[in-house]
């Protein structure tokens, strides 16, 4: 596989960024939401605020 360069680009890097003239820009809270549902690990969440409450209580597991 070619090693790439700043060189290999040098044609496109500084093409302003191409704007769609069919879809209007997204706002940055609608791009975020996107991610918001997404859980790698479901249940972790539930498990750490579990472990915070009985650790304000002083208990421990």
């Amino acid at each position: 596989m070619k090693k790439r360069n700043i060189e290999d680009y040098r044609d496109i890097i500084d093409l302003p960024r191409p704007v769609s003239k069919k879809h209007p820009k997204m706002s940055d809270l609608n791009r975020a939401a996107q991610f918001a549902p997404f859980a790698a690990l479901t249940g972790y969440g539930d498990k750490i605020e579990e472990t915070e409450k009985d650790t304000e209580e002083g208990r421990s597991r």
